[in-house]
Protein backbone atom coordinates (compact mmCIF):
# COMPACT_ATOMS: atom_id res chain seq x y z
CA UNK A 1 0.00 0.00 0.00
CA UNK A 2 1.41 3.61 -0.97
CA UNK A 3 2.28 5.81 1.52
CA UNK A 4 -0.25 8.71 2.42
CA UNK A 5 1.47 11.62 1.30
CA UNK A 6 1.24 15.27 3.24
CA UNK A 7 1.95 18.64 3.04
CA UNK A 8 2.99 19.55 6.43
CA UNK A 9 3.95 23.04 8.41
CA UNK A 10 5.66 23.49 11.14
CA UNK A 11 5.98 27.47 13.18
CA UNK A 12 5.19 29.31 9.69
CA UNK A 13 6.13 32.98 10.98
CA UNK A 14 5.73 35.84 8.30
CA UNK A 15 6.38 39.76 9.41
CA UNK A 16 7.14 41.07 6.19
CA UNK A 17 7.99 44.36 7.79
CA UNK A 18 10.30 44.56 11.34
CA UNK A 19 7.95 47.51 13.14
CA UNK A 20 4.44 45.35 12.09
CA UNK A 21 3.01 42.79 13.61
CA UNK A 22 3.84 39.54 11.68
CA UNK A 23 0.82 38.42 9.38
CA UNK A 24 1.61 34.43 9.99
CA UNK A 25 1.96 32.99 13.58
CA UNK A 26 3.53 29.69 14.24
CA UNK A 27 1.60 28.15 12.20
CA UNK A 28 1.70 24.23 12.36
CA UNK A 29 -0.63 22.10 10.84
CA UNK A 30 -0.60 19.08 8.04
CA UNK A 31 -2.82 18.32 4.73
CA UNK A 32 -3.16 14.70 3.98
CA UNK A 33 -3.10 13.66 0.36
CA UNK A 34 -7.17 12.97 -0.74
CA UNK A 35 -8.53 15.82 1.82
CA UNK A 36 -10.69 18.75 0.66
CA UNK A 37 -9.60 21.78 3.07
CA UNK A 38 -11.79 24.84 3.22
CA UNK A 39 -9.69 27.69 4.97
CA UNK A 40 -11.91 29.32 6.61
CA UNK A 41 -11.92 33.54 8.39
CA UNK A 42 -12.16 36.52 8.56
CA UNK A 43 -10.41 39.37 6.20
CA UNK A 44 -6.88 40.03 7.17
CA UNK A 45 -6.79 36.62 8.93
CA UNK A 46 -3.83 34.96 6.47
CA UNK A 47 -5.46 32.81 4.83
CA UNK A 48 -3.78 34.45 1.35
CA UNK A 49 -0.29 34.25 2.66
CA UNK A 50 -0.17 31.19 4.33
CA UNK A 51 -1.31 29.38 0.72
CA UNK A 52 1.16 31.55 -0.94
CA UNK A 53 3.81 30.77 1.21
CA UNK A 54 3.15 26.99 0.98
CA UNK A 55 3.34 27.22 -2.96
CA UNK A 56 6.42 28.98 -2.12
CA UNK A 57 5.01 32.48 -4.28
CA UNK A 58 6.52 33.78 -1.18
CA UNK A 59 9.82 34.00 0.87
CA UNK A 60 10.25 31.14 3.05
CA UNK A 61 12.81 29.67 4.90
CA UNK A 62 14.38 26.12 4.94
CA UNK A 63 12.28 23.47 7.22
CA UNK A 64 9.04 25.09 7.45
CA UNK A 65 6.89 23.59 4.64
CA UNK A 66 7.07 19.79 3.75
CA UNK A 67 5.89 18.72 0.24
CA UNK A 68 5.48 14.99 0.49
CA UNK A 69 8.43 14.85 2.94
CA UNK A 70 10.87 16.35 1.39
CA UNK A 71 11.38 19.75 2.17
CA UNK A 72 10.13 22.74 -0.19
CA UNK A 73 12.84 25.00 -0.79
CA UNK A 74 14.50 21.80 -2.19
CA UNK A 75 12.27 21.70 -5.34
CA UNK A 76 12.92 23.00 -8.42
CA UNK A 77 9.97 25.74 -10.01
CA UNK A 78 9.11 22.89 -12.21
CA UNK A 79 8.74 20.47 -10.31
CA UNK A 80 6.81 22.14 -8.14
CA UNK A 81 3.96 22.67 -10.39
CA UNK A 82 3.67 19.25 -11.25
CA UNK A 83 2.74 18.91 -8.03
CA UNK A 84 0.67 22.03 -7.06
CA UNK A 85 -1.26 23.79 -9.00
CA UNK A 86 -3.33 27.12 -7.94
CA UNK A 87 -6.27 29.40 -9.01
CA UNK A 88 -5.33 32.86 -7.53
CA UNK A 89 -7.93 35.31 -6.25
CA UNK A 90 -6.74 38.26 -8.54
CA UNK A 91 -7.84 37.12 -12.41
CA UNK A 92 -7.74 40.22 -13.70
CA UNK A 93 -4.54 39.54 -16.34
CA UNK A 94 -3.71 42.36 -19.00
CA UNK A 95 -3.31 40.07 -22.07
CA UNK A 96 -4.10 39.19 -25.80
CA UNK A 97 -3.99 35.98 -25.39
CA UNK A 98 -7.14 33.88 -26.33
CA UNK A 99 -9.19 31.68 -23.44
CA UNK A 100 -7.79 28.06 -24.98
CA UNK A 101 -4.22 30.00 -25.15
CA UNK A 102 -4.29 30.46 -20.89
CA UNK A 103 -5.93 26.87 -19.97
CA UNK A 104 -2.74 25.53 -22.23
CA UNK A 105 -0.26 27.35 -20.22
CA UNK A 106 -1.54 24.90 -17.78
CA UNK A 107 0.26 22.16 -19.95
CA UNK A 108 3.95 24.01 -19.34
CA UNK A 109 5.22 22.14 -17.25
CA UNK A 110 5.42 18.76 -18.64
CA UNK A 111 6.37 20.12 -22.47
CA UNK A 112 9.81 20.18 -22.97
CA UNK A 113 11.16 24.37 -24.97
CA UNK A 114 10.17 24.44 -28.38
CA UNK A 115 8.45 21.34 -28.31
CA UNK A 116 5.06 21.38 -30.48
CA UNK A 117 1.93 20.79 -28.68
CA UNK A 118 0.97 17.78 -28.40
CA UNK A 119 -2.51 15.81 -29.01
CA UNK A 120 -2.74 14.68 -25.45
CA UNK A 121 -1.92 18.06 -24.18
CA UNK A 122 -4.91 19.08 -26.63
CA UNK A 123 -7.60 16.74 -25.21
CA UNK A 124 -6.32 17.57 -21.30
CA UNK A 125 -7.29 21.07 -22.30
CA UNK A 126 -10.62 20.79 -23.96
CA UNK A 127 -11.81 18.67 -21.28
CA UNK A 128 -10.83 21.07 -18.58
CA UNK A 129 -12.21 23.56 -20.77
CA UNK A 130 -15.93 21.60 -20.42
CA UNK A 131 -15.84 20.52 -17.09
CA UNK A 132 -15.48 24.19 -16.47
CA UNK A 133 -17.89 25.43 -18.60
CA UNK A 134 -15.59 27.72 -20.65
CA UNK A 135 -15.34 25.63 -23.47
CA UNK A 136 -17.25 27.65 -25.61
CA UNK A 137 -15.33 30.79 -24.34
CA UNK A 138 -11.90 29.19 -26.11
CA UNK A 139 -11.60 32.04 -28.75
CA UNK A 140 -12.35 34.58 -26.90
CA UNK A 141 -9.11 37.29 -26.04
CA UNK A 142 -9.08 36.59 -22.19
CA UNK A 143 -8.53 40.54 -21.43
CA UNK A 144 -12.43 40.91 -22.70
CA UNK A 145 -13.96 38.33 -20.71
CA UNK A 146 -15.81 38.89 -17.33
CA UNK A 147 -14.73 38.49 -13.88
CA UNK A 148 -16.91 35.47 -13.85
CA UNK A 149 -15.25 33.53 -17.22
CA UNK A 150 -12.18 34.39 -16.28
CA UNK A 151 -12.58 32.89 -13.12
CA UNK A 152 -13.67 29.77 -14.79
CA UNK A 153 -10.59 29.61 -17.84
CA UNK A 154 -8.11 30.37 -14.90
CA UNK A 155 -9.59 27.38 -12.98
CA UNK A 156 -9.58 25.13 -16.08
CA UNK A 157 -5.93 25.88 -16.48
CA UNK A 158 -5.44 24.90 -12.78
CA UNK A 159 -7.20 21.73 -13.64
CA UNK A 160 -4.98 20.81 -16.80
CA UNK A 161 -2.11 21.19 -14.97
CA UNK A 162 -3.53 17.50 -13.58
CA UNK A 163 -1.60 18.37 -9.73
CA UNK A 164 -2.26 16.11 -7.02
CA UNK A 165 -2.70 19.33 -5.15
CA UNK A 166 -5.15 21.79 -6.22
CA UNK A 167 -5.11 25.32 -4.37
CA UNK A 168 -7.73 28.02 -4.83
CA UNK A 169 -7.92 31.01 -3.35
CA UNK A 170 -11.55 32.66 -2.99
CA UNK A 171 -12.60 30.48 -6.37
CA UNK A 172 -16.16 31.44 -6.09
CA UNK A 173 -15.51 35.03 -5.28
CA UNK A 174 -16.71 36.27 -9.33
CA UNK A 175 -19.01 33.69 -10.07
CA UNK A 176 -23.09 33.54 -9.73
CA UNK A 177 -24.70 31.23 -8.00
CA UNK A 178 -25.07 28.54 -10.71
CA UNK A 179 -21.18 28.83 -11.37
CA UNK A 180 -20.89 28.33 -7.59
CA UNK A 181 -22.44 25.17 -7.35
CA UNK A 182 -20.95 24.00 -10.60
CA UNK A 183 -17.87 24.37 -9.22
CA UNK A 184 -18.17 23.02 -5.97
CA UNK A 185 -19.59 19.91 -7.36
CA UNK A 186 -16.69 19.61 -10.08
CA UNK A 187 -14.38 20.02 -6.87
CA UNK A 188 -16.28 17.63 -4.92
CA UNK A 189 -15.87 14.90 -8.25
CA UNK A 190 -12.46 15.51 -8.73
CA UNK A 191 -11.49 15.00 -5.02
CA UNK A 192 -13.83 11.91 -5.06
CA UNK A 193 -12.79 9.99 -8.32
CA UNK A 194 -9.54 11.30 -8.52
CA UNK A 195 -8.19 11.63 -5.58
CA UNK A 196 -7.20 15.32 -5.79
CA UNK A 197 -6.20 17.18 -2.86
CA UNK A 198 -8.30 19.89 -2.79
CA UNK A 199 -6.96 23.43 -0.44
CA UNK A 200 -9.57 26.08 -0.94
CA UNK A 201 -9.72 29.63 0.52
CA UNK A 202 -13.36 30.10 1.23
CA UNK A 203 -15.53 33.10 2.40
CA UNK A 204 -18.91 31.10 2.54
CA UNK A 205 -19.01 28.73 5.86
CA UNK A 206 -22.17 27.13 4.35
CA UNK A 207 -20.25 26.23 1.38
CA UNK A 208 -17.56 24.98 3.09
CA UNK A 209 -19.64 23.09 5.46
CA UNK A 210 -21.97 21.71 2.35
CA UNK A 211 -18.84 20.31 0.27
CA UNK A 212 -15.38 20.43 2.39
CA UNK A 213 -14.31 17.37 4.62
CA UNK A 214 -12.01 18.85 6.60
CA UNK A 215 -11.92 22.84 7.85
CA UNK A 216 -9.20 25.31 8.83
CA UNK A 217 -10.57 28.09 11.15
CA UNK A 218 -7.65 31.25 10.97
CA UNK A 219 -7.69 34.82 12.75
CA UNK A 220 -4.87 36.40 12.97
CA UNK A 221 -2.64 35.11 11.28
CA UNK A 222 -3.14 31.81 13.66
CA UNK A 223 -4.75 28.62 12.94
CA UNK A 224 -7.79 28.58 15.46
CA UNK A 225 -8.98 24.96 15.27
CA UNK A 226 -8.65 22.64 12.58
CA UNK A 227 -9.90 19.07 11.77
CA UNK A 228 -12.91 17.43 10.25
CA UNK A 229 -15.44 20.17 9.31
CA UNK A 230 -18.46 18.16 11.95
CA UNK A 231 -15.54 18.57 14.76
CA UNK A 232 -14.88 22.37 13.49
CA UNK A 233 -17.54 24.29 12.49
CA UNK A 234 -19.75 25.03 15.47
CA UNK A 235 -21.33 27.71 17.03
CA UNK A 236 -18.08 28.61 19.47
CA UNK A 237 -15.24 28.75 16.90
CA UNK A 238 -17.30 30.57 14.57
CA UNK A 239 -17.84 33.21 17.38
CA UNK A 240 -14.95 33.30 18.78
CA UNK A 241 -13.47 33.48 14.90
CA UNK A 242 -15.91 36.42 13.36
CA UNK A 243 -16.76 37.93 16.59
CA UNK A 244 -20.29 37.59 15.50
CA UNK A 245 -22.85 35.24 17.12
CA UNK A 246 -24.36 32.64 14.75
CA UNK A 247 -27.26 29.91 14.97
CA UNK A 248 -27.45 26.66 13.44
CA UNK A 249 -29.96 25.38 11.74
CA UNK A 250 -30.71 21.75 10.33
CA UNK A 251 -31.50 21.31 6.62
CA UNK A 252 -33.71 18.13 6.29
CA UNK A 253 -33.66 18.74 2.00
CA UNK A 254 -30.48 19.22 1.35
CA UNK A 255 -28.61 17.42 4.60
CA UNK A 256 -26.54 19.04 7.13
CA UNK A 257 -25.73 21.96 9.15
CA UNK A 258 -26.15 25.77 7.95
CA UNK A 259 -24.99 28.94 9.73
CA UNK A 260 -26.79 31.67 10.19
CA UNK A 261 -24.96 34.99 11.70
CA UNK A 262 -27.30 36.98 13.75
CA UNK A 263 -27.14 40.82 15.02
CA UNK A 264 -24.42 41.60 17.57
Amino acid sequence: MDKLQTIQINELTWQPQKEEDAILKEIGTTFLQGGFYGILGPNGSGKTSFIRHILRLLPIEPGRVFLENKEITSYKRNDIAKKMSLVPQNTNIETRFTAYEIVMMGRAPYQKRFQAVRDKDREIVNEAMKMTNCYHLREAIFSRLSGGEKQRVITARAIAQQTPWLFLDEPVAHLDVRYQMELMKYLKKLNDTKNTSIITVLHDINLAARYCKQIVLMKDGRIIAAGETKQVLTIDNLNLVFEIPFIALENETLGGTYFIPTSS
